[in-house]
């Protein structure tokens, strides 16, 4: 009944919208194999050979998101896209537009030496370098490879999860926040067999070593580095009907601290307290990560069903009014701004099944976001901000493949947050949102 009644508003606009947009021309997406933003495996490289070959070993790929998005209220924040604007609550707007160019080049047995990926993002809102690395495979064993550059971190399932390819909008809000842009600049060392004979060839060790601010930054701002790791067990067939894939991750970072104010949570007052020491200053805040995702597909003779789960848990050092990794040196008022120090945790979960075939697909979403585990309710009131506040989501959508080329989505989300002392968050705001997007690729 609850959702019925959250949906009401959303039906009596969208229904001339949805009618719209069905006539329009729409989008390009291919359902693909899950591949994560950096993955090149040795299928995936066979497959470019001839392509590269054709055009002297350089690929050329892309893709565009046009999309309208409908929000219960003006001006609400929003994780699918972005803040609206303070008198809009309904939007046109391309949310993607990807120029990616590849360069590979290959042994005599066609197993891949050198690889070079630049891709670039251009939108309404200005032009931005999205991937600028290169990676260098070891020839002799067929097992090691070295990634420099602009790249995804390794870390979790959906951080790495390929825009074109996600079956909803956007990574969920824990993601966003932690990692934004979900990429870094470092260089990274990767173990994957790539002989089908080698006995570890479902087995694959990334580790990382990265500046920390992520390509939101202009510059790294301090010599601490995070070092980033995660082992990966790929799409090992547990049973002939069931493919299991999954991974644990670790993040060992933090950023200097350039102020000696430095905020806890109190166990005792359930309040923050702060450390005022002069020793504070230059070292290192802590930003410590540790998750595990699995993913499950089962196929049948009209598609695939799909479970994935994934947890995070950890620390995290931002400000007093948001839990966003900081991209530049923290500062209120022409003063460096104290830290905050919080535990948190979060997790997603997926459901995606075909519907009669491959071009039709429902998929269901929960995740939520608890950026302070250490008090909630309505214990949060003076001293914090909505920075504390636990966030679930539930997210429901259709897919469909027109063609190789062209997948439109219709997804609606439903944020409900928790209920506090916070004037604005004494009850469930209403932030209720729909997508429709068109997605095209090539």
């Amino acid at each position: 009944m609850l959702l019925l009644t959250n949906m009401k508003p959303f039906l009596k606009f969208s229904k001339g919208i949805l009618s719209l947009l069905l006539c329009l021309s729409v989008a390009k997406s291919v359902a693909q194999d899950h591949g994560a933003l950096t993955d090149i495996d040795t299928t995936t490289a066979r497959k470019l050979i001839s392509t590269l070959k054709k055009y002297e070993y350089i690929g050329i790929s892309g893709y565009i998101q046009p999309q309208f998005q409908w929000i219960q209220t003006k001006g609400a924040k929003n994780f699918n896209g972005g803040d609206f604007q303070p008198n809009a609550s309904n939007r046109f707007m391309m949310r993607r537009g990807r120029i990616r160019f590849d360069y590979a080049r290959f042994t005599k047995e066609n197993n891949p030496k050198l690889y070079f990926i630049f891709q670039f993002d251009g939108t309404e809102r200005g032009i931005f370098i999205r991937d600028f690395w290169g990676r260098i495979y070891d020839t002799k064993f067929n097992t090691f490879y070295l990634t420099t550059g602009m790249f995804a971190r390794p870390f979790g399932f959906e951080v790495g999860y390929g825009s074109p390819d996600r079956e909803s909008p956007e990574r969920g809000r824990m993601s966003q926040i932690l990692m934004k842009v979900e990429r870094d600049f470092g260089f990274m060392g990767t173990f994957e067999p790539r002989l089908k004979t080698n006995f570890l060839k479902y087995i694959k060790l990334d580790v990382g070593l990265f500046n920390g601010q992520g390509v939101n930054s202009v510059a790294d701002f301090d010599n601490h580095k995070d070092l980033i790791s995660r082992l990966s067990v790929k799409h090992f067939n547990l049973a002939p009907k069931l493919i299991v894939s999954g991974s644990v991750s670790g993040f060992w970072g933090g950023m200097e601290q350039f102020t000696n104010q430095i905020y806890t949570m109190n166990n005792a007052t359930r309040r923050f307290s702060v450390d005022s020491s002069a020793s504070n200053v230059g070292k290192i805040a802590p930003r410590k990560y540790f998750g595990a995702d699995i993913q499950i597909r089962i196929p049948n003779r009209v598609g695939e069903t799909e479970f994935r789960a994934e947890y995070i848990r950890g620390l995290q050092t931002a400000l007093h009014n948001t839990t966003e990794t900081p991209a530049v040196i923290p500062m209120e008022n022409g003063k460096l701004a104290p830290l905050y120090i919080r535990t948190f945790d979060g997790a997603y979960f997926y459901y995606l099944q075909h519907l009669g075939s491959k071009k039709h697909q429902l998929v269901l979403k929960y995740d939520w976001y608890d950026p302070n585990k250490k008090v909630k309710g309505n214990e949060i009131g003076q001293g914090f901000t909505a920075a504390d506040i636990r966030f679930n989501t539930f997210g429901m959508g259709y897919l469909t493949y027109l063609n190789e080329n062209i997948r439109l989505m219709f997804w609606y989300e439903m944020p409900q947050n928790e209920k506090t002392a916070l004037a604005d968050y004494n009850k469930d705001i209403r932030d209720n949102n729909f997508t429709c997007r068109v997605q095209y690729r090539f």
